[in-house]
């Protein structure tokens, strides 16, 4: 390259440089102010320093910006409850519009206008006892059998706030009663003869032509008559208490009933003894004798075939003949006994044949054991061993009764147990084919084990409890002299409640 156009190459070169744009100018990011200071108070802070140094007294100015400094954070605002000013209320005076609470508004609801143009309730609230007492006899003059489900519901409930029913019907046997029931109109001055039925005046006054009434249920073994009750002598619920009965009397009102539930011959003396006369228009409800002695005739088939199902599973009755089996049901009674009751100690004769319906017992045989006390001889005492247990659909105690044996175990209850039982005075009145079948079939009660299978069940038993507590008490020494204490962990030891001697055997980790 020549000398003389170097110069032209660095005049170039500059020119190229100066026609290069300078580089973008960067922006400077906008700083958020924070929430917790106070800019005004901080400026006035640092104005405050920038005069503070012509002053002489040093300390003075100190303490100035130390009574400035905490201003330039914000103060939260405390911010107190709200106070709630109680308004008078004023005492509205009785029976005004003010002291009746208030009403919904109903102006735009069509369907209230129509109930109440048809006569009908409102939406708001319960029936009132005279709507429930006007629906309950409007069902009533209804046929059983055009009855829904849900108004026989209500013809069950209301009859049981019938202390005269409740206290002598299950309430099952009310609810089967009820489907049936029916009301009769009476006019005044007719005779209503009681002895086919039972009676509940609904609506009206009557007069008994005689003060004493019988138990509408002859079965319950009770003596003393008595007087109808009427509805208003017991404690029920508001809705349903007449407030126009003001005591018991001679006459009888609404809800006071008459009549019986047995079936009964038509005797003069009898029917008198029924008879109320009505002194005004009555509406009665009646609940027919009949319905009741077919209740109870259903409730005793039920009662048989499950009888004659209970006795036919027993192994001893299995192959017996149906009628032979019927003939013990006749005699056969339901009894319950709690757990742990002894039914019969062994040496004794027991007093009814059993069979298990649910539930089981216990067998336990005697045996003369050897014991011997801390520091005293050794004496004999008599145990009882667990020989076995009779479950559900067996039965026992037919030899015993029959031939008047002791029985060689004792039976006690294991849990709550039902048997249906025929005592000794019904077995021994059976014909003697029946007796002598249950003879030939029936087994004495675990007759199966002798002496020699008691002892070795006896001796296995002990032999096992022995072991067991020799086991246990191993363990547990062992454990105890390796300093294994039940409650202390490897993690958590409680030193304080520790022996002194124990604590070198503890491995810390």
């Amino acid at each position: 390259m020549s000398m003389p156009s170097l110069p032209a190459a660095i005049l170039s070169h500059m020119i190229a440089v100066s026609n290069v744009p300078p580089p973008p100018l960067c922006s400077i990011p906008n700083l958020q102010k924070s929430r917790i200071i106070d800019y005004g108070q901080l400026n006035a802070l640092c104005h405050l320093r920038r005069i503070q140094p012509s002053r002489t007294n040093i300390l003075s100015a100190h303490n100035v910006f130390m009574k400035q400094y905490p201003k330039i954070f914000v103060q939260k605002k405390v911010r107190l409850p709200k106070l709630f000013k109680e308004e008078e209320k004023r005492i509205p005076a009785e029976d005004t519009e003010e002291s009746k609470p208030p009403q919904p508004d109903d102006s735009h609801n069509i369907a209230i206008h129509v109930k109440k143009a048809r006569g009908g309730r409102t939406l708001y609230g319960p029936k009132k006892y005279e709507e429930k007492v006007v629906q309950f006899m409007a069902i009533l003059k209804k046929l059983p059998i055009h009855r829904t489900p849900s108004e026989h519901n209500i013809v069950w409930k209301m009859l049981k706030t019938i202390p005269d029913l409740t206290s002598q019907l299950l309430d099952e046997h009310l609810k089967i009663l009820s489907k049936n029931v029916i009301s009769e109109t009476w006019i005044k001055g007719s005779t209503v003869i009681g002895n086919d039925g039972f009676y509940v005046i609904l609506k009206g006054l009557a007069r008994p032509q005689t003060q004493i009434y019988k138990n509408m249920i002859e079965e319950h073994e009770s003596t003393t008559s008595f007087i109808p009750q009427s509805f208003h002598s017991f404690v029920f619920s508001e809705d349903f208490r007449n407030p126009l009965l003001t005591g018991v009397g001679p006459t009888l009102g609404q809800w006071s009933t008459f009549g019986t539930l047995e079936v009964a011959a038509h005797v003069e003396s009898e029917t008198r003894g029924y008879s109320v006369v009505t002194e005004e228009d009555c509406e009665i409800l009646k609940i027919p004798a009949n319905n009741y002695a077919n209740l109870k005739t259903e409730k005793t088939r039920l009662e048989n075939q499950h009888k004659v199902k209970l006795i036919h599973k027993c192994p001893y009755y299995v192959e017996w003949p149906t009628l032979s089996i019927y003939e013990l049901v006749t005699f056969t009674k339901w009894k319950k006994f709690p757990p742990g009751h002894v039914i019969v100690e062994s040496g004794n004769i027991i007093s009814f044949v059993a069979y298990i319906n649910s539930g089981y017992c216990k067998i336990y045989r005697n045996i003369i054991g050897l014991s011997k006390p801390q520091s005293r001889k050794v004496r004999k005492i008599q145990k009882l061993v667990y020989m076995g247990r009779l479950n559900e659909k067996e039965s026992f105690g037919e030899i015993s009764v029959l031939l008047q044996v002791p029985f060689t175990c004792t039976v006690v209850t294991g849990k709550d147990v039902e048997m249906a039982i025929i005592e000794d005075k019904d077995l021994h009145a059976l014909d003697p084919v029946t007796k002598q079948l249950m003879l030939q079939t029936a087994k004495p009660t675990f007759g199966h084990l002798s002496d020699e299978d008691v002892k070795k069940e006896y001796l296995q038993k002990e032999l096992k409890r022995e072991w067991k507590n020799f086991k246990d008490t191993t363990v547990k020494n062992s454990l105890y002299h390796n300093g294994i204490i039940p409650g202390f962990g490897k993690w958590d030891h409680s030193y304080t409640s520790i022996r002194r001697h124990l604590k070198e055997t503890l491995v810390s980790y």
